[in-house]
């Protein structure tokens, strides 16, 4: 495997979770391995807002969302992990779109599971 780090996805997660801090743990199907997921707080993977100036809020080219890539696991299988997430509804979409995939509520102090869809 090339790219960021060769290495992912052979060793264990940490999480650093507690109080308002939460993970996200993401199955998916095999053919997304290498893909690369952002996540967004809910409402934040569209900028939508037209109320008359030219400025981009920082939104441009989605840069400032978190992304990591799905990675075949050798106890979960393909899967996406974001370790550190405030408790909230959290948006996901591949990277550079602005399709949202799948939406998750996250708990704090606890590791939220889902499924990307088929």
């Amino acid at each position: 495997m090339e790219g960021e780090n060769a290495w992912a996805g052979q060793g264990s997660v940490l999480l650093d979770i507690g109080g308002e801090v939460g993970a996200l743990v993401v199955t998916t199907p095999a053919e997304m391995v290498g893909r690369e997921i952002e996540v967004a707080p809910s409402g934040g993977h569209h900028h939508g807002d037209d109320h008359g100036h030219d400025h981009d809020h920082g939104h441009g080219a989605h840069s400032h969302r978190p992304h990591v890539a799905v990675v075949d696991r050798p106890v979960l299988g393909p899967t996406l992990v974001f370790a550190e997430l405030v408790e909230g509804t959290y948006e996901l979409s591949e990277k550079g779109s602005d399709t949202i995939s799948l939406t998750v509520d996250v708990t704090g102090g606890q590791v939220t599971a889902a499924a990307w869809p088929s």
